[in-house]
């Protein structure tokens, strides 16, 4: 499995717009000049019709840079929770702002740190002129602060449910988390009889997000790839430039081996990450297996090589001055994000028909 030509190109492209436009103002060139944000929405709403491999691509791109724009929130897990519901009218009343860049959209899903979709426990119930009305809350919920347009996952008599909640609506509170990783800005929705409207069909929530988490965990899976491997630069760069006893430490067996190791881990998730992007880009019925697979083993690989990384920086790699930290706290964070790694080894397991460990 490899990327194109062109899809190489897109990874140059939006490589080149971070590395001139660090932190959160490389949204707008990211979204105007390359069109992230619409890359996997179809032509019909304003997109580019790409599919789950120039998503990867991107995310691999954000998360070698620790980017705070809002793309895995908007771009995947809004995007995609809107087109799997299959409400026609909503999509094209959201899809090309959300696909344009100039709207920011959410997922507010998570409760009590699970994002089991049979965990959801917000109600809704009917409400006035054939609305709904949400009370509940919701972790996690990821760029909330800068969301216009705000999905919600909640219960009703039929089953869970998607809704889109008017964020200026009454009974609607946000609250700023501080994550340990704060490059990735997370807020906690309260929701207080909040006013709704149903997304697609009642009860067909579950199936949904089942189908959103696979998508969600295969773009954080190359997100972590990109991570690690920056860490694996970084530090082969500090390798050769630190000079102990006389020689680089690089030149030491022990850190050789400890960096052959790191790189081992780096590919073998790169490849894993791979085959989760191009099941969902093809459909394949395997990409629940394959999403669960790429969500544990990226989310260790990347946890291990930030360690190394802190590691072989000796004392500078645990100071504010270097990035170390960020890369390590990230990792952790994106590790625990849309599931630990034996939440989903136990997916996996129950997916192939195996018993848990």
């Amino acid at each position: 499995m490899r990327t194109t030509a062109e899809q190489d190109e897109l990874r140059s492209a939006v490589r080149a717009v971070l590395g001139r436009r660090p932190g959160d103002a490389a949204w707008g060139p990211l979204t105007r000049q390359i069109g992230v944000a619409g890359l996997a929405v179809p032509e019909e709403y304003g997109g580019a019709g790409c599919g789950a491999v120039e998503v990867g691509v991107v995310m691999e791109e954000l998360g070698r840079e620790l980017s705070p724009v809002p793309y895995l929130g908007s771009a995947v897990l809004a995007v995609q929770t809107l087109l799997a519901s299959g409400d026609g009218a909503a999509c094209a009343r959201l899809l090309p702002g959300l696909a344009s860049g100039t709207a920011v959209g959410t997922l507010a899903w998570a409760e009590g740190g699970s994002w089991d979709p049979s965990d959801v426990r917000a109600r809704a119930a009917p409400g006035p002129a054939g609305g709904w009305r949400i009370s509940g809350t919701k972790e996690h919920v990821l760029d909330d602060g800068r969301a216009d347009v705000l999905l919600v996952a909640a219960r009703t008599a039929a089953g869970v449910s998607l809704f889109e909640v008017p964020l200026d609506g009454t009974g609607v509170e946000r609250v700023p988390a501080v994550p340990m990783d704060a490059t990735r800005a997370q807020a906690r929705v309260v929701l207080a009889a909040a006013e709704a409207r149903l997304l697609g069909v009642e009860g067909d929530g579950e199936q949904v997000l089942s189908h959103v988490l696979d998508l969600a965990c295969t773009a954080l899976a190359a997100e972590q790839v990109g991570a690690a491997a920056r860490c694996l630069e970084l530090t082969l760069g500090y390798a050769g430039e630190r000079i102990q006893f006389g020689r680089p430490i690089g030149s030491f067996q022990a850190v050789k081996h400890r960096l052959a190791d790191a790189y081992v881990l780096v590919e073998s998730a790169r490849s894993v990450a791979l085959g989760a992007a191009f099941a969902a880009a093809a459909g394949a019925p395997e990409l629940s297996r394959r999403a669960a697979a790429a969500k544990s083993a990226c989310s260790e690989a990347y946890t291990a090589v930030a360690g190394e990384m802190i590691q072989l920086h000796g004392g500078i790699g645990i100071t504010w001055e270097h990035d170390a930290h960020r890369y390590f706290k990230r990792a952790h964070g994106s590790a625990r994000l849309f599931g630990p790694p034996p939440w989903h080894r136990a997916r996996l397991a129950g997916l192939l028909g195996l018993p848990a460990a």
